[in-house]
């Protein structure tokens, strides 16, 4: 499958599965390095003030970190879900909103794809940044949990 084809799936795997993400111009950028890069729009995200919303800031976020363990694990039939997570926003969104999703550290990658399918069961904790102008205006960590 092309890359364009992995975007295209992933994008319409996200809007099937969690419907908001289609209101939300939620669309899938990049999957680079074992990564991934979501986009969506400031319209429709947007606040009172004119900067991006700070639940839809958390809501893409969190789908970033999803997203990635669906394309990693490659197993269209495991359940993902975010057991915990945190957030900061040191700075508003201002524009569009680009939310970078970083492959872990291959080892424990490795180790969370091992106990995967071992035991039909594993967890991880993924790093999110929504960046804008090569600055980190929202923070994300979060634990999610895949089972088969």
């Amino acid at each position: 499958m092309t890359d364009v084809a992995i975007l295209r799936e992933t994008t319409e795997f996200l809007h099937e599965q969690i419907p908001i993400t289609r209101a939300m111009g939620v669309k899938v950028e990049s999957i680079a390095g074992g990564g991934l890069v979501l986009t969506a729009p400031l319209a429709p995200n947007h606040n009172h003030l004119g900067t991006a919303f700070g639940g839809s800031l958390g809501a893409i976020a969190t789908l970033a970190g999803y997203g990635l363990l669906w394309l990693q694990l490659g197993d269209r039939g495991a359940h993902i879900v975010v057991k915990g997570s945190s957030l900061r926003y040191p700075h508003p969104v201002r524009g569009d909103i680009r939310a970078v999703c970083e492959a872990p550290d291959a080892v424990v990658l490795a180790d969370f794809k091992e106990t995967f399918a071992k035991k039909g069961k594993a967890r991880i904790r993924l790093v999110v940044n929504i960046v804008e102008d090569d600055r980190v205006c929202v923070e994300f960590e979060g634990e999610y949990v895949a089972m088969k």
